[in-house]
């Protein structure tokens, strides 16, 4: 008994300095999918508590997917989920990989919008259009003058969307690192229609609306900026070095 937890006591030590500080003593213990599938992606890979708790997991997801609703967000989510823990130790998955799944799904949302007969993602204010979901309240949360400036961006004409759209698939394409410009897309998981404002060197400036719970995505040149934008009256503020695409969440919890 003894020898085994001298041989437990090294292995703790290196898990509890692997997870960033975060507390997982109580974790066997836990009912919470996102909380189990933190530590799996946190703990070393020889925990013993691994074995234990990626089945739990997995089971629960299959549980929760079973018994939800059909308009239930989140069961995409789980789904994903459960395809990577099927495949590997936990979800965790490098830049590399998140980079190729977000080009991969830009790739066919572009494609789709560019075979279809007519431009879809039309913006109204105040009404549902496919996946954009306008709300009124969301524009009262930003200063008039931002939504005012939210609905010219987002009323583009079908020649310029398709345009912007070619010009999005090209540089998803585009895997030459001595390109002059990259694509950046921006998540919205706020419940507020916000304007992402890029400020690069002299006069490089660049502006991109994305609607509550939407996405947009901008090509621009490469370089230092400075991204900005009021998230449901919250500053949001981060200097990034702009050389290969990227993706940005904003709003999330």
């Amino acid at each position: 008994m003894k020898k085994s937890f001298l041989l437990l006591c090294p292995l703790l030590c290196l898990n509890l300095f692997a997870q960033k500080g975060k507390d997982y003593s109580e974790i066997l213990k836990s009912k919470n999918i996102y909380e189990i599938n933190a530590f799996l992606r946190d703990a070393h890979p020889d925990d013993p508590r691994r074995s234990v708790l990626k089945p739990r997991v997995m089971d629960m997801m299959k549980e929760y997917i079973k018994n939800a609703n059909s308009s239930d967000k989140k069961v995409k989510d789980m789904q994903e989920m459960l395809a990577l823990l099927k495949r590997r130790p936990s979800t965790k998955i490098t830049f590399d990989e998140m980079n190729a799944i977000i080009k991969q799904k830009q790739i066919s949302k572009y494609k789709a919008e560019l075979s279809a007969k007519q431009y879809t993602a039309v913006y109204t204010p105040s009404t549902v259009q496919n996946a954009f979901v306008i709300n009124t309240a969301a524009n009262s949360a930003i200063p008039n003058a931002e939504a005012e400036e939210f609905n010219m961006l987002m009323a583009v004409s079908p020649v310029e969307h398709k345009n912007r759209t070619v010009k999005i698939l090209n540089s998803l394409f585009d895997n030459d690192p001595n390109a002059k410009e990259c694509i950046v897309m921006i998540q919205n998981k706020s419940d507020c229609n916000i304007i992402v404002r890029m400020e690069g060197v002299g006069t490089t400036k660049y502006r991109l609306a994305v609607p509550a719970q939407g996405e947009n995505s901008i090509v621009i040149e490469k370089g230092q900026y400075l991204f900005s934008s009021l998230v449901c009256g919250a500053q949001y503020s981060s200097q990034k070095t702009i050389q290969r695409p990227i993706m940005v969440a904003l709003g999330s919890q």
